[in-house]
């Protein structure tokens, strides 16, 4: 089943001197694939992958280009003009896709960057975008358990911390005390199941939970060790940023950490950074 605003792979029925024509099947018959974006040595039968979607003049076209987005994706995209319909986002090919200002939360800008949900108008057809997400998310009871890791993708920073759709499915949170490391709308990152509330919302942690994230933070401080020497220019005084760079974990939890290992007497805490223990 051919879809409009993905990708399928065709078959090549005709060659012109402006591209190829695809199988389109009987709902589409023979589509365009351009000159420009037919790939060398095309022939007769060949099968080609090709994102569909609407030209200029609302005809359905083939392209090898890669768009940023597909129907059904969320992505970063950024507003290129504004007309007296809506917003146009560039999502990597050679017509814009449109917001309609009846699909803005609010009134968008030219020259910004924001997340985008890419979808199918029932009622026209046409590919267009949005940024107003719930109606297509948290449809489906989550059938997460804490614990769970998950892929996210940060939609808005809010008052309370980052708002981010979950598998593209649900929504999350990540407060702003769990949050390190540079987070914006359009990331996209893992992130660990926390809590599930009564009322469906989930909360979200960037790090495993309890034990299990000091544990593995503690085998990677101690490879890490190995690896430069027996030592490492980090400690307890240093900032979160930089302990983030080197070890993708926040400052509060590689403090625990590191207090671990000296108990153990397995490091040595010095005020330029921790050392291997040699005893």
């Amino acid at each position: 089943m051919i879809k409009i605003g993905q990708y399928n792979t065709l078959e090549v029925v005709k060659l012109v001197d402006f591209g190829v024509f695809l199988d389109g099947g009987e709902d589409f018959g023979n589509i365009l694939l351009p000159k420009s974006s037919v790939p060398a040595g095309t022939k007769l039968g060949d099968e080609i992958e090709v994102f569909l979607y609407f030209d200029s003049q609302d005809e359905i076209i083939a392209t090898t280009k890669e768009p940023l987005a597909q129907v059904g994706d969320f992505a970063l995209l950024r507003v290129v003009g504004i007309c007296g319909v809506g917003a146009f986002v560039d999502w990597g090919l050679d017509k814009d896709l449109l917001i309609p200002f009846s699909e803005q939360r609010r009134r968008l800008e030219e020259g910004q960057d924001i997340m985008v949900r890419v979808y199918s108008d029932k009622a026209s057809g046409r590919i267009v975008g949005t940024t107003k997400f719930n109606r297509f998310l948290d449809k489906t009871p989550a059938e997460y358990k804490i614990g769970d890791e998950v892929q996210v993708q940060i939609a808005e920073v809010t008052d309370l911390g980052y708002k981010a759709v979950i598998e593209e499915a649900h929504w999350g949170l990540i407060f702003k005390t769990e949050a390190f490391g540079k987070l914006f709308p359009g990331k996209k990152l893992k992130a660990f199941v926390q809590e599930i509330r009564p009322d469906g919302k989930i909360t979200l942690s960037l790090q495993k939970a309890g034990r299990a994230k000091v544990d593995d933070l503690a085998d990677k401080i101690m490879t890490t060790l190995a690896r430069k020497g027996g030592f490492v220019p980090l400690s307890d005084k240093s900032s979160p940023e930089a302990i983030f760079k080197e070890f993708r974990t926040s400052k509060a939890t590689f403090k625990k950490t590191i207090g671990g290992l000296y108990k153990k007497g397995l490091i040595v805490i010095e005020r330029e950074g921790i050392r291997l223990n040699d005893n």
